[in-house]
Formats: structure tokens, C-alpha cells, sequence
């Protein structure tokens, strides 16, 4: 089984230390950074199951790191802060944090919320699985309204995204432009045929690697599109 990785991001080297040696002891792998900006360019190199993160950094504090790593990241994060007024809490965790600690604090506590936040990610993503369409390196999650590709959330509008799961949903099977547009639009199909294939081809400038040579969508000349 992979070992789970958690990132220590706090330009306090001894507190990063301290937390490493209490996580390392419960088996966990153990990233550190010394800002915001090291962090965001460590987690697109290196695979992360949880953060723990400072607010009060250099060149990029917590609060900025959190807006940017949620735009592609849905992985808890646990803030630290010497902070302890409610208003600060409040922030942290509209940034999109999911736990705030204070300073100083213990270490035993903050192991138990780690494994608490982690259990608790491991159902919804088990549960997210259990719905998710996957094409390769192509996921699609219907109950969340989520494309990621090799892990990165793909921005689809609501049509888009009806599209390619309608698509995704039936496997191999070709779809005329008429019946895409009647699916998806709910509508009669007048003059439907450039409607969807400007959508279509907005999708594939999004998901494809090469959108003169999908992978992921095919058109059946003649015929319509599909998803193999």
C-alpha cells in the first residue's frame, strides 16, 4: 500500500521538525517548505495526501497558498497560526482550509486531527469512486460535477461537462449531433450541428492532449462523435 504523504509548509524550521518527527512516527512520509511559493511548486511535482500549513509566511502566506491550492486540490488542510481571535479562524477557513490550530500546540493533538482528516478523506474519496467515470488518465465525477486529468480539474461549463458525461456514460457508442443537442439541451434539433460541434471542440481544446488527434472524443465521419 502507498505510504500517505503529508506537506509541512511553515518557515519556522523547528516547528516543521517537531512535526515531522511526531508524524514520521505514526508511518507517515513527511514533505517539508519553508513558504507558499515552495509549497505550490512541490505539490505539482509530488503526489500529497494532506497539508498542514502556516498562515503567517514569506512571499506567499497561508491564506494566499490555500485560495491556489484549492483551484486545483480538494486534499484536507489544517492551518496553524499564533492567532486565536474567532475572526482569524473565519478567514482561515474561507480560504478553503478545513481545520485551524493554534500555536502553540500539541503535537499529539494535531496527529489525531491529521488521522481524523485523513479517514475522513478516504470515505469521500471511496464513495466519489464508486460514481466517477474513469477514461485513462480522464476522470470524470458525475455527483460532483468534476473532470480531472492525470489529477488536475479540468474547467467544463455546465453544457460541456453534460456533454462529455453523456458521452462517457455510453462507451463506444456514436452519438449524432442531433442527439447530443436533444440530450443535453432537452430541446428540438433545429440546425443543431455547429452548435455542438463548437462545443465539442471547446471540450477536446480542454481534454486533449493534440485536439487534431483526440484521444478521448472521435468523430465518426458522417455520423457523429464518440467517447472509446
Amino acid at each position: 500500500m502507498e505510504q500517505i504523504s503529508v506537506l509541512v509548509i511553515d518557515d519556522e524550521a523547528e516547528i516543521r521538525e517537531v512535526v515531522q518527527v511526531f508524524l514520521k512516527n505514526e508511518g507517515y512520509r513527511v514533505l517539508q517548505a519553508e513558504d507558499g511559493l515552495q509549497a505550490l511548486d512541490m505539490l505539482k511535482q509530488d503526489r500529497v495526501d494532506l497539508i498542514i500549513m502556516d498562515v503567517m509566511m514569506p512571499y506567499l502566506d497561508g491564506m494566499q497558498a490555500c485560495m491556489k491550492i484549492r483551484q486545483t486540490l480538494q486534499i484536507p488542510i489544517i492551518m496553524l497560526s499564533a492567532k486565536n481571535e474567532a475572526m482569524d479562524k473565519i478567514m482561515g477557513l474561507t480560504s478553503g482550509a478545513d481545520d485551524y490550530v493554534t500555536k502553540p500546540f500539541n503535537p499529539l493533538e494535531l496527529v489525531a486531527r491529521v488521522k481524523a482528516h485523513l479517514r475522513r478523506s478516504k470515505l469521500l474519496n471511496q464513495e466519489t469512486k464508486e460514481n466517477e467515470i474513469e477514461l485513462g488518465d480522464l476522470v470524470i465525477q458525475p455527483d460532483h460535477h468534476m473532470v480531472k486529468l492525470r489529477g488536475q480539474e479540468i474547467s467544463l461549463t455546465p453544457l460541456e461537462f453534460k456533454i462529455l458525461e453523456l458521452m462517457a456514460s455510453h462507451r463506444g457508442q456514436v452519438f449524432s449531433a442531433q442527439q447530443i443537442y436533444e440530450c443535453v439541451w432537452r430541446e428540438e434539433a433545429l440546425q443543431s450541428e455547429s452548435t455542438v460541434m463548437v462545443h465539442i471542440r471547446n471540450i477536446r481544446d480542454k481534454i486533449e492532449a493534440n485536439p487534431r488527434e483526440p484521444q478521448y472524443i472521435k468523430t465518426v465521419w458522417g455520423v457523429g462523435y464518440k467517447i472509446v
